[in-house]
């Protein structure tokens, strides 16, 4: 199925949703401890697997994202947990920590930036954590962080890496099995491009056997239940069916894309979107930038820096009355940044379109300020 209105929300999260997957959502109730179901969770298993590229059983919770940072903190070995933050999502990682009563050691770096692997093993080295904390994609800023080396590096010093793949997975290559990652969570509405309502993530075997042992893993985001359920192809509470619904019809699209032309496509539009800002820079004569520094970008969200005189608010909304919706900055950039997600089912072409109704609101802001 086409949708002729697909392809003008450009917002980096939740991110724009086919109308055939909407449509998937309207199927009739079934028991989820029932057969019919049991037949539904095995193939979106079958289908995670593909997009997280592992052979490990898929946790899927019916949450935010949140609640797997939750529980991937509440599930770890009891000891200290390092959190490297750069930016407003990997600032709540931390948070969650301290508020499961962790005690929670923080790691800044300046937001737009990544962190510098000899700064992390001389924490690591310097104190035993018995996990760190990290945004792979950090949606605030559009900083991309290397988690295949830090979590290496983590490994050698033995502490478990917690991965916020929210606006990373299916979109930018992570080899869960390959890379021998620890856990990783991603969250329905980023590249995934779902509705909001559904988290999804994968533990290694180490971590689940640190699991067990682990002390207050509370009920609802029990990991170990999790897995004891998903063996027998259900879920430990009530899940969203409707929202299952609509994974699977995605995850087969997904299969039929491929996730390494998935990868590829993702790579290309953030491309496309970084030339951008210089060709704009230099049409409108605002002297705008990409914030996070080359080799460190996401695929899936830029966060594009302004000049004073310029709100990220004036320009979200000349964007909108131009047919598109774009991002804002968040949190404590909400003013001085706009954020494109570019993300999801979006094509290049498509992407064109925005951007060209972005350049359009930026030469007439520009004008105004004159």
């Amino acid at each position: 199925m086409t949708d002729e209105a697909f392809g003008t929300f450009f917002l980096p999260g939740p991110t724009e949703v086919r109308r055939e997957v909407l449509a998937a959502m309207t199927g009739p109730m079934i028991a989820h401890r029932g057969k019919d179901f049991e037949t539904l969770f095995a193939r979106i298993q079958t289908g995670l697997r593909a997009v997280f590229r592992t052979a490990r059983p898929v946790f899927v919770s019916s949450s935010s994202a949140t609640g797997l940072m939750e529980a991937g903190v509440r599930c770890a070995p009891d000891g200290p947990i390092l959190s490297i933050v750069n930016g407003a999502f990997s600032e709540r990682f931390s948070h969650i920590a301290r508020n499961c009563a962790r005690e929670t050691d923080v790691l800044d770096v300046a937001w737009g930036d990544v962190v510098n692997l000899d700064e992390v093993r001389r924490r690591l080295v310097g104190r035993r954590y018995a996990a760190l904390t990290v945004a792979h994609s950090e949606t605030s800023t559009g900083a991309l962080t290397d988690v295949r080396a830090l979590n290496a590096l983590a490994r050698e010093n033995d502490t478990l890496c917690l991965v916020d793949s929210v606006t990373g997975l299916a979109a930018t290559p992570l080899e869960f099995d390959a890379w021998r990652m620890d856990y990783v969570l991603t969250g329905s509405q980023k590249a995934l491009a779902l509705p909001p309502g559904l988290a999804v993530g994968v533990a290694s075997e180490e971590y689940m056997q640190g699991a067990a042992r682990a002390t207050d893993r509370g009920l609802y985001f029990d990991l170990v239940e999790f897995e004891a359920y998903g063996r027998k192809n259900q879920t430990p509470n009530t899940p969203a069916i409707p929202l299952l619904y609509a994974l699977d019809v995605q995850l087969a699209h997904i299969a039929i894309e491929g996730i390494a032309q998935r990868w590829a496509r993702h790579a290309a539009m953030a491309i496309q979107t970084w030339e951008w800002v210089d060709h704009c820079a230099q049409v409108t004569g605002i002297p705008l930038r990409v914030l996070a520094p080359a080799g460190s970008r996401s695929t899936t969200v830029t966060a594009v820096v302004l000049p004073p005189t310029i709100k990220g608010t004036a320009v979200a909304d000349a964007v909108r009355r131009r047919g598109f919706t774009i991002g804002t900055g968040y949190g404590k950039l909400r003013d001085t940044t706009f954020r494109i997600g570019h993300m999801g089912d979006h094509t290049p072409e498509g992407l064109g379109r925005c951007l060209s109704a972005c350049e359009e609101a930026l030469t007439e802001l520009a004008a105004g300020r004159r």
